[in-house]
């Protein structure tokens, strides 16, 4: 079978030849989102920086609770804006060109926060950092769709979203350990920025937009992979799906529509947490910096675990035998069920660390929903997948927008935070909806 998209050396060639004759797959796509789990690990560790900083930033720029919740949305302003557009230039150039230029420029954007006098300043510089990394989850998704094999995608998807929740928790301490080291905020930044940039390197040297133009990919493994394709284009020919798609066509289907309401749902409650959760812990409960770190990690941490644990049960209940629908509809019902009321505890108990137990609780069945990232190629399959991606992801972070400011005006007004775990609870329920009404079993005949 001949290498497509490849200039390898007869070397290379001979050794990947070598492999194939053994019979033994190799497991390249599996290192590949390894990859891609760090690189939404310190997507998530700059991109919530702000947030364990805020108590500094708030204080030295003189910020109220409302200016605060401008200033934490100002990322999701142009994040949200850009997914559609994103979405169509990874299906149009690929994803690698997309990810490794995200990687650049919010290194250089998150690095130039650390740079900033006022609240304008950072203002824009955040919004800078949300530009740069709007293609980092679309261009994930994408390839999900074209790396994994169906049965090994809610795997593939929640490893690449587990970043999230690894990235706040692990910036919790980072962050904070910076600002203790060098005795300011600013020096964070400039770190965090640098190593961003520099990670796109990794990413140009390693990613690939198919399996084939890899070197490292092995004739069995591509065959596995491509078998399972052509086994999905053939059942989108017979559902005339095959075609690449502008977003148009979707709006008339419920199952576009629950995808992106149940991605708004969650992300009102993960950046309502991600952004305001650390400012909640000094204010309310009066933990100093270093607590913040540590109550930070293990919140974030403990989704971490839950998503990696609910893909692997998604993709295990899938290869006994269980229906998209039975398996999807009944993880994330449960899921968004224990949301609601874990948040609903929260407003009640009195004890720091009890609230602190119970956000964890939050958070691990909170992430089973990052199963949604496999929902793009199932419903636009490999073809259409960037382009719903960022629609989901635009739908999702219309809630980034939202919620910070919301937050804010709720803290300011009444002075508690009561009302603001309240507006979770609601988005929480948002979601519990949507995931129930989506179809999982069917690609879209557009």
């Amino acid at each position: 079978m001949s290498l497509q998209g490849r200039t390898s050396p007869q070397a290379g060639a001979s050794t990947q030849q070598a492999r194939a004759a053994t019979g033994r797959r190799t497991n390249v796509r599996w290192m590949l989102f390894v990859l891609l789990l760090v690189l939404v690990t310190v997507n998530y560790v700059d991109r919530g920086s702000i947030s364990v900083a805020l108590p500094l930033i708030q204080q030295e720029f003189g910020l109220s609770p409302q200016l605060t919740g401008l200033l934490l949305s100002a990322f999701f302003w142009t994040y949200a804006l850009m997914q559609v557009p994103v979405g169509w230039l990874i299906d149009r150039f690929g994803p690698r060109k997309v990810l490794t230029a995200s990687c650049v420029g919010w290194g250089a954007a998150t690095a130039a926060s650390g740079l900033t006098g006022g609240f304008l300043t950072m203002f824009l510089a955040r919004m800078g950092i949300g530009v740069a990394e709007a293609g980092v989850m679309p261009a994930g998704g994408k390839l999900n769709a074209i790396w994994m094999h169906p049965k090994e995608r809610g795997r593939g998807a929640t490893i690449l979203d587990a970043g999230a929740p690894l990235g706040a928790g692990v910036g919790g301490i980072l962050i904070s350990g910076l600002i203790a080291l060098f005795g300011g905020w600013r020096t964070s930044f400039l770190i965090a920025g640098l190593a961003t940039a520099l990670l796109g390197i990794a990413v140009w040297w390693y990613v690939r937009d198919h399996p084939r133009q890899h070197r490292s990919v092995n004739d069995a493994e591509a065959e596995y992979i491509e078998a399972s394709h052509r086994a999905e284009d053939e059942e989108a020919a017979a559902a005339g799906a095959t075609t690449r798609r502008a977003l148009l066509p979707y709006l008339k289907f419920r199952s576009f529509w629950a995808m992106c309401l149940g991605w708004l749902g969650f992300n009102g409650v993960f950046y309502g947490l991600l952004t305001w959760g650390p400012l909640y812990l000094s204010q309310a409960k009066h933990f100093k910096l270093a607590s913040i770190g540590w109550s930070t990690f293990a919140i974030f941490g403990a989704g971490f675990v839950g998503e990696l644990l609910g893909g692997l049960l998604a993709d295990r209940l899938r290869a006994k035998g269980h229906g998209a629908n039975a398996v999807m509809r009944s993880l994330l019902g449960i899921s968004s069920a224990i949301v609601t009321l874990g948040l609903v505890g929260v407003t009640i108990v009195g004890s720091p660390l009890a609230a602190v137990a119970l956000l964890s609780t939050v958070l691990f069945f909170l992430r089973w929903v990052g199963l949604f990232w496999s929902v793009p190629a199932i419903l636009g399959g490999r073809t259409n997948a960037g382009v719903l991606g960022g629609a989901m992801n635009l739908a999702g972070n219309i809630a980034g927008m939202v919620t910070p400011i919301a937050v804010g005006f709720i803290v300011g007004a009444t002075h508690s935070y009561t009302g603001a775990l309240l507006y979770f609870v609601a988005s929480a329920v948002i979601m519990g909806v949507a995931v129930l009404a989506l179809d999982y079993s069917k690609r879209l005949p557009v």
